[in-house]
């Protein structure tokens, strides 16, 4: 044995000392990541909220070394971000839901125009009602014509409204097919890992986060059908004998639900915020624009009410976040979200192959964008959990989410990344000097 240690190469005192650092930031790291509980929680947003979160996450699983996005303790999802909780939760990387997002080469294909079949079952319904309400207004308004007017004594007719407009039934339909394979499981009770959908009761406005104790007992795919049934746009969906409505209606996040769950690094994504069309005017464009209008109003009734809607959720976000810091001290939450100058974001026609796929892979190198941008504050949160910011990973401006060849204009917009970046950290070496 000392023959052995006199014949071993010399080696200095501070490779010795670099190495015991080193061997002891990773034991600190591991223990991290033992003791460590990481949550994802995902916002609302339609289909469009669901393509930007799958490619967020994308870019998230790759930058991120020692986070398995599929491998978290904690997930929690409102509307469309309980699709893609659910889906991740069931161990599908972010990648494979991008492509299946917006990809047509696999059988594992989600095609947002699923969404807008009609609700007949729900017309029917309602046209079956019109003959009762109709003569029970008749006789309200016989029984005291002099003091009730036509319209006061009719309005009993507006029961006959349907209560959506679209069917959100495919929506169970799909994910009871994609959690039956691939060692997937459509109940709560199966996963490896907690998994809490919120929706809102419609009889008393409140949140009930199903896969909690005691609501548990139901199919994923039903809870999901059921946060992301939007009022106006699909009827409220029936479980048990309460009726259940989008999980948006009262919190935007519901990020407590995870911190409430012991998640001490709970990532967010929120994929909707206010416009700020000044603000985007004022930004330098590359590659194919999305066109901006000087006004908003210009784009009709559907663009006044995406940013009215934008505007609430995104106010009742931040002050949410405000809360959490005072409530929550000692754990951390990460927020990642679009611009305010955005218009990628907020003007993509979902319904569009070509915007679907432009949007997924926007999302993805915003979100690479943001991780070397904020990499200063972000690394020394992601290392109290044992999570390394892979600044190799974002300095690679060839990645790409989806194929160039399938996609060719990707490589413009790489190409401006690439410039943006490197601006940005001439400019910050020139701050430090």
């Amino acid at each position: 044995m000392v023959r052995a240690y006199n014949q071993a190469p010399a080696v200095s005192l501070d490779a010795v000392i670099n190495g015991a650092f080193q061997a002891k930031e990773l034991r600190s790291m591991d223990a991290a990541r033992k003791h460590s509980k990481l949550g994802l929680a995902l916002a609302g947003g339609g289909p469009v909220g669901g393509i930007y979160e799958a490619g967020a996450m994308a870019a998230l699983a790759e930058a991120l070394d020692g986070a398995d996005l599929t491998d978290f303790d904690v997930y929690v999802g409102v509307s469309s971000g309980a699709f893609m909780a659910a889906a991740v939760a069931n161990g599908m990387e972010p990648a494979q839901l991008a492509r299946m997002l917006v990809e047509d080469e696999s059988d594992e294909v989600f095609d947002p125009e699923m969404l807008l079949h009609p609700a007949f079952g729900e017309y029917l319904r309602r046209v079956l009602q019109v003959p009762v309400l109709f003569w029970a207004s008749l006789r309200q308004y016989l029984s005291d014509p002099w003091h009730l007017r036509l319209v006061e004594a009719f309005q009993g007719l507006s029961h006959a409204i349907p209560a959506g407009i679209f069917d959100s039934s495919g929506i169970d339909k799909l994910l009871k097919k994609l959690f039956s394979v691939g060692g997937r499981s459509n109940d709560f009770r199966q996963l490896r890992h907690q998994l809490f959908i919120v929706a809102t009761d419609l009889d008393t406005g409140e949140s009930l986060a199903f896969g909690s104790p005691g609501h548990d007992d139901i199919p994923i795919s039903l809870a999901v059908q059921a946060s992301a049934a939007l009022p106006g746009l699909f009827p409220p969906v029936r479980i048990g004998e309460r009726y259940f409505v989008d999980g948006a209606l009262i919190k935007t996040l519901h990020a407590s639900v995870a911190l409430h769950a012991g998640a001490e690094l709970l990532i967010c994504i929120n994929p909707l915020v206010p416009f700020d069309s000044q603000l985007a005017a004022q930004r330098p464009r590359h590659g194919d624009p999305m066109p901006v209008p000087d006004h908003l109003i210009e784009g009709g009734l559907p663009v006044v009410l995406s940013q009215t809607f934008r505007a609430i959720i995104h106010s009742r976000m931040q002050t949410g976040m405000d809360r959490y810091r005072h409530e929550f001290a000692g754990k951390d939450v990460v927020l990642f979200e679009p611009t305010r100058d955005d218009a990628d974001m907020f003007f993509t026609n979902v319904f569009s192959y070509r915007g679907r796929s432009r949007l997924c892979e926007h999302a993805y190198q915003r979100t690479r964008s943001d991780l070397y941008r904020r990499r200063h504050e972000l690394r020394p949160i992601f290392e109290r959990h044992g999570i390394e910011l892979n600044l190799g990973v974002l300095k690679d401006h060839s990645r790409s989410l989806l194929s160039h060849k399938r996609h060719p204009d990707l490589a413009a917009s790489a190409s401006a990344l690439d410039s943006s970046l490197g601006d940005l950290e001439a400019w910050l070496q020139a701050q430090q000097v």
